[in-house]
C-alpha cells in the first residue's frame, strides 16, 4: 500500500501576527519609557523651573517698580545677577544643562517687562527656543525617573522574550505521516508509542494532549491548532486534518469533553427525586 502525504502543520498567520504585534506594542513602550527616563523628564522638569523663572521675575519687577520709580539700568543690573532657581538635586535636569543658568534674555529687557505680562513673553520665548509652552504642573522626582528606567527595562526584557518565542515558533512544525507524529519540539513519536489522547481542549481552544510511552520514550505531547495548522476552512482545516489522521492511527484511550444538555439535566433530576 502506498504511503500517504504526511500532514505539516506551520506556525498560522494569527499566531505570526498577535506576536509580532506583542513585540511592536512592547517596543514601542520600552522605547517611549526611555525617552521619558533620560530626556523627557527632564526637559519638562527644565520647561517647570524656566516657566516658574518668568512668573518669579515678574512678581520681582512688579515690586520694584510698585512705585513706578524703577530705572531700566537697575532692572537690568538686577536681573543680571539671577539665575533660574533649578533644584540641587540636578539627576532630574538635562544633562546638556549648564548651571547656573543665567536669566534668559528676555527677562532682562526692562520695557517689556513693563507690561507685566509675562505669559506673553514666555509663549515667545519657548517659541524662540523650541520649547514646549505648556510646562506640567509638578515637577518629577529622581523616583518617577527612575520608574520610567525599570519599567523601560521590563518592556525591553518582554520585547526579548515575545522575539524569542516568535522566532522559535517560526522554525517549528507538527507533523504526522503514516508512522508517527512529529511534536513541535521535533520528536518523532511512533503511533504504537501512543496511549492516551485527550481532546477536552479541542473543540474550545484547539489544544489537545497525547500521552505516549514506548519505544519513543516516555512524555506528552501538545498540540496546539491555532498555533500550529490553524482551522481555516478555505485552507482545509490543516489542524483538524492533523487530528483526524493521529484518530485514524490512534489505539489507546480517548478522553473528551461531553456536555450534559438541559434535558438530561432534568431527567436526571426526575430520577433522583423518584
Amino acid at each position: 500500500m502506498p504511503l500517504s502525504q504526511p500532514i505539516i502543520c506551520r506556525p498560522t498567520s494569527w499566531f505570526i501576527f498577535r506576536a509580532s504585534v506583542m513585540v511592536l506594542m512592547f517596543g514601542v513602550f520600552s522605547v517611549l519609557f526611555y525617552i521619558d527616563g533620560s530626556t523627557g523628564y527632564r526637559k519638562k522638569n527644565e520647561n517647570f523651573y524656566l516657566n516658574k523663572t518668568f512668573e518669579n521675575a515678574n512678581d520681582q519687577f512688579a515690586k520694584m517698580n510698585s512705585s513706578g520709580s524703577l530705572t531700566p539700568k537697575e532692572w537690568e543690573t538686577y536681573a543680571a545677577k539671577q539665575s533660574v532657581a533649578f533644584p540641587k538635586d540636578s539627576s532630574i535636569l538635562p544633562t546638556s544643562l549648564k548651571l547656573p543658568m543665567p536669566w534668559p534674555a528676555v527677562l532682562h529687557d526692562f520695557d517689556k517687562m513693563k507690561s507685566l505680562q509675562w505669559n506673553i513673553l514666555w509663549r515667545e520665548y519657548t517659541k524662540e527656543n523650541g520649547l514646549n509652552a505648556s510646562p506640567p504642573e509638578e515637577p518629577y522626582d529622581a523616583q518617577k525617573i527612575r520608574e520610567q528606567w525599570i519599567v523601560g527595562g521590563v518592556c525591553a526584557g518582554l520585547v526579548g522574550i515575545a522575539g524569542f518565542i516568535l522566532l522559535r515558533t517560526l522554525m517549528r512544525s507538527i507533523s504526522v505521516d503514516d508512522e508517527a507524529i512529529t511534536s513541535s519540539q521535533g520528536k518523532r513519536i511512533l503511533f504504537s508509542d501512543l496511549k492516551v489522547l485527550d481532546l477536552r481542549k479541542w473543540e474550545t481552544k484547539g489544544l489537545a494532549f497525547i500521552d505516549y510511552d514506548g519505544e519513543s520514550g516516555q512524555g506528552r505531547i501538545r498540540i496546539d491548532g491555532l498555533t500550529y495548522g490553524g482551522f481555516k476552512s478555505e485552507n482545509d482545516q490543516p489542524a483538524e486534518q492533523l487530528m483526524k489522521k493521529i484518530q485514524t492511527n490512534f489505539s489507546g484511550e480517548v478522553i473528551e469533553y461531553i456536555p450534559f444538555s438541559s434535558s438530561e439535566s432534568a431527567s436526571d433530576q426526575k430520577s433522583s427525586s423518584d
